[in-house]
């Protein structure tokens, strides 16, 4: 890979040098002469023996891609068997998109090839074929570090899904990204050529790949910020997609892999549900991270991220996060997919085995321990972004929107790319919670833009506060792997509730349509997990999973089952008990009769 030279500026002083010459981190071979495989009978097999045929790397590098090596591919998933069969990269760099576009689905239904490209091999495009309930449509998802896009990016966003009338549609995520809907196999080449022109990617956003990196939505704008995380996310991202021209050193990674850069107090990046998240900390005088790996979701597992006792300076950024993807990609399982993602290996090669395979792949092949000075105050209150709030940049404001559960469509977007020309900067930021915020905001223009039809009918600068922390996954509407509908039912049962009870303060809910907890219902403080159940005439009924106790920020806390198989058409009635029993809710009839 060529180097990158990218100045970087914090607003504490603590860096105020140049990151130059980062470079792609080499990769240190252990020891390989011992093979996985079991050692004839009789034979003697030292621990350590052992130990050198575990930490031999599983991959190697074949014309320029990394497969994994014949003697590792017993027992592997049939993921990984198709990424065998065929290289899904070709598909971008060798430009095998502009041949696969042409084909009919009947024609590419008859080949289990051209079906694997269509519902795998895409994905590394970024493009997820619906072909349960949209078949021959496609949702694609792009590259947005820091959730941060300019009013021309969202104008052809909105082009894109308009041509595809109701079947088009954009959803914010709960990564700070766009993803649109309905488009069609002939339309891709075009689409990713606009987009390029517009300066996204939908590169590497899917499978076993980084997702897109996530940072401070305030940041640069916030009176409070620790460091401003832009620069260090979009350079991981241009790293990790090779400035968007693909980069084959991360793309067969044994799963999905999540990264996020903490640039406040409040910790809106959610760093303990992330694979890699970087902490701000001092040492010695000089500003870099401490590191927290391993965290994610899965149906079968949650875990919180873990400190790796490693600080990097802001320098190492990039080196430190490809050390840690070559060890990950390198020392990986791949079997069973549950099993498969990176906290299982730190797990089997406990902190410190797995920390030293970092060290290896290093540069210098060194690795300070942790800092014990951390910027971020475990005291801190978080902030409520909603409504107009005032940047440090004297006489501007950032404007938070509620978009509700992530939902856009084109004439939305549209507006949205109006509004934030005329009365922002063009710019517009997108959050974990699904939401938007209009940053550099004059105080003169504030007035007129509360009066915008958009954000007094449908995009809420202060939405109802049971609203504030609605999020929700896909749902089966689009989505094939999930259980239920989930956006339209987690409007409607919040709108009920909050006709029911009064809160004093809001109340985090998720939703998801199936266990994969693309809602991340475990973070909330009241998640429901999609699943099928019965009802009380023995009828089989879409339902949930309630979920209580999620926390997030310095004190963050996965949440835990608190009742199973809730029929839907019961949910309302059991969250008003909840609201009431543990929140402080109060019913409304007894509130109106108190008055």
């Amino acid at each position: 890979m060529s180097s990158f030279s990218v100045k970087i500026f914090t607003p504490n002083s603590y860096l105020n040098k140049p990151i130059s010459n980062i470079t792609s981190t080499r990769l240190y071979a252990t020891p390989s002469s011992q093979t996985a495989s079991p050692a004839p009978a009789g034979a003697t097999h030292s621990v350590d023996d052992q130990l050198v045929d575990r930490l031999e790397p599983r991959v190697e590098k074949k014309d320029g891609f990394y497969v994994l090596k014949e003697k590792f591919r017993q027992g592997i998933n049939p993921q990984e068997k198709v990424k065998i069969a065929s290289e899904p990269m070709k598909l971008f760099m060798e430009n095998g998109i502009e041949d696969l576009a042409k084909l009919s689905f009947e024609d590419i239904d008859k080949s289990k090839d051209t079906k694997d490209d269509v519902d795998v091999r895409l994905k590394w495009l970024g493009l997820f074929h619906r072909r349960k309930h949209q078949y021959g449509r496609f949702m694609m998802r792009l590259k947005l570090p820091n959730g941060v896009t300019t009013s021309a990016q969202t104008r052809y966003l909105a082009s894109v899904i308009k041509q595809y009338g109701e079947q088009g549609c954009a959803d914010v995520t709960t990564r700070q990204n766009w993803q649109i809907r309905g488009v069609t196999l002939p339309d891709v080449p075009a689409i990713l050529k606009g987009l390029d022109e517009v300066g996204l990617t939908s590169l590497q956003s899917g499978m076993d790949n980084v997702r897109n990196p996530v940072g401070n939505p305030l940041a640069g704008i916030d009176p409070y910020e620790i460091v401003d995380t832009r620069p260090y996310t979009n350079l991981l991202s241009q790293y990790i997609t090779a400035n968007s021209k693909g980069n084959p050193e991360f793309t067969n990674l044994p799963r999905k892999w999540n990264v996020c850069v903490i640039g406040s107090h409040d910790l809106y990046e959610h760093p303990h549900i992330n694979d890699l998240a970087y902490m701000p900390a001092t040492k010695n005088g000089r500003f870099g991270f401490n590191l927290l790996v391993g965290g994610f979701f899965s149906p079968k597992r949650c875990a919180e991220a873990i400190p790796l006792d490693a600080w990097v300076p802001a320098e190492d950024v990039i080196p430190v996060c490809g050390a840690i993807l070559e060890a990950y990609r390198d020392l990986g399982t791949r079997g069973n997919r549950q099993k498969t993602r990176m906290m299982w290996l730190i797990d089997e090669l406990g902190v410190e085995g797995f920390r030293s395979e970092v060290v290896k792949r290093m540069p210098e092949q060194a690795l300070e321990r942790a800092s014990s000075e951390d910027l971020i105050d475990p005291k801190w209150e978080r902030r409520d972004y909603f409504g107009v709030n005032p940047q440090k940049q004297e006489g501007l404001n950032f404007v938070g929107l509620h978009i509700p559960v992530g939902r856009v469509q084109a004439d939305d977007m549209d507006e949205l790319a109006r509004i934030a020309d005329e009365y922002g900067s063009g710019e517009l930021r997108l959050t974990v919670e699904q939401n938007i915020i209009l940053p550099n905001v004059p105080n003169s223009k504030v007035k007129a833009l509360l009066d915008e039809p958009l954000l007094k009918e449908k995009f809420l600068p202060e939405p109802p506060i049971l609203m504030k922390g609605l999020v929700a996954c896909t749902g089966n509407q689009f989505c094939g792997q999930a259980i239920i509908e989930t956006k339209a039912r987690a409007l409607k049962v919040t709108e009920e509730v909050g006709r029911l009870v009064s809160v004093t303060r809001p109340v985090r809910m998720h939703w998801t349509g199936c266990p994969n907890t693309c809602g991340q219902v475990q973070v909330a403080d009241i998640g429901f997990m999609g699943c099928m159940t019965r009802d009380e005439n023995g009828k089989v009924v879409e339902g949930a999973d309630v979920y209580l106790g999620g926390r997030i920020g310095s004190d963050s806390h996965l949440g835990d089952i608190y009742k199973k198989a809730v029929p839907c058409k019961d949910l309302v009635s059991l969250v008003v008990d909840i609201m009431v029993e543990k929140f402080g809710a109060v019913p409304r009839e007894r509130e109106e009769g108190e008055e």
